[in-house]
């Protein structure tokens, strides 16, 4: 392992809890502390810490650079999973829609069809509402899997959709008859994007990329209409088989 490398493995260790003194990292390092020292400035001046007098903090957006980071850089994928608290991992999402201009509402949790539900991440930019269910894995899915999440997925999003106009999603207005409600499952896992009867598993490494080309794309993926929502049951039928 480079040395840089160890570096974001080491501060994404030590700052789970909050912020740590600059000699524990040189410790748990293993570099010199010349080295060391060069390194976290360099990541301060990326704007990936924070350094003052003797400490280093990270939020958690910067903490999900650097795991983001790290898995380009060839570290195993458990390990920074282990590393990341899910919060996190869901604040990626969040900071991704809001940075390509999404209005973002996370952790939705309303009522509908007599039971509770949530949607992770919900992200708004008219037409298109854009519902992110944030897996945080440590190891790869089977298809099986892939596709029962995808139809939990599917009918979170169809609950949302038909419970409009709904108090507990402040971001959607009540008059939302031309939007369409598109379901997407979130995940830490590096590879290629993947998408059971049009709905994707976009890789956390690929969301900003997924973003850009989404405005183009969006015919060709399952979306629920909230002007007409009915039960998606051909394509929860789909799923099943």
């Amino acid at each position: 392992m480079n040395v840089e490398l160890q570096m974001l493995i080491t501060v994404l260790e030590l700052t789970r809890s909050g912020s740590v003194v600059q000699e524990t990292i040189n410790k748990h390092a293993r570099i010199p502390i010349q080295v060391a020292k060069e390194l976290l400035q360099r990541m301060h001046n990326d704007h990936m810490i924070y350094l003052h007098d003797d400490f280093v903090e990270a939020s958690d957006i910067q903490r999900l650079e650097m795991a983001v980071r790290a898995l380009k850089s060839g570290a195993d994928l458990e390990r920074v999973s282990d590393l990341l608290k899910w919060k996190e991992f869901e604040g990626m999402a969040a900071f991704a829609l809001e940075n390509n201009g999404y209005l973002v509402q996370r952790n939705v949790r309303f009522k509908h069809g007599g039971r509770r539900w949530e949607i992770d991440v919900v992200g708004l930019r008219k037409p298109l509402v854009v519902c992110m269910d944030c897996k945080h894995w440590h190891h790869r899915l089977c298809e099986s899997m892939a596709k029962k999440i995808v139809k939990e997925q599917v009918a979170r999003v169809h609950a949302l959709a038909i419970s409009l106009p709904n108090p507990a999603i402040r971001i959607v207005p009540a008059t939302s008859s031309a939007y369409r409600f598109l379901p997407v499952v979130l995940s830490l896992i590096v590879d290629e994007a993947k998408f059971f009867e049009g709905v994707p598993i976009v890789p956390i490494l690929q969301l900003q990329d997924f973003l850009n080309h989404l405005p183009t794309c969006t015919d060709s993926l399952f979306c629920i209409n909230s002007s007409s929502a009915e039960t998606p049951m051909s394509h929860q039928k789909k799923l099943a088989e």
